[in-house]
């Protein structure tokens, strides 16, 4: 039989893990074992957040789309059931970008709302 040498491929492997584990402190970014599991754990951190941040970007327009509501003297809920009575169909990510950046527009579906 030949002899098989594994030293570039497992070269290669080693040297993933650790540029994966760049910017860790301390034997987290230089030794293997435990870059390992910190890589693997960021991983599965970051699968996680990536679902997370919808639900964090939701809660943030509502936190806008609120305070603006307040600014007119109207409750939240009872704005955004107003919107479906009148059968507005504006996402939050529009309201709040409404509340934000156009300050007329958003008086004008308030004023739509409450009639």
């Amino acid at each position: 039989m030949t002899r098989v040498k594994h030293a570039v491929s497992s070269r290669k492997r080693r040297k993933k893990v650790l540029k994966s584990a760049k910017g860790q402190r301390g034997s987290r970014s230089k030794l293997l074992r435990t870059a390992k599991e910190s890589v693997r754990r960021a991983m599965v951190s970051s699968y996680g957040d990536r679902k997370k941040k919808k639900g964090d970007f939701r809660s943030l327009w509502i936190v806008r789309i609120n305070a603006a509501c307040k600014a007119e003297d109207i409750s939240y809920s009872g704005f955004i059931a107003g919107l479906k009575k009148a059968g507005i169909g504006l996402n939050r990510k529009m309201l709040a970008d409404l509340a934000v950046n156009d300050d007329r527009g958003f008086k004008a579906l308030v004023k739509r709302v409450k009639q």
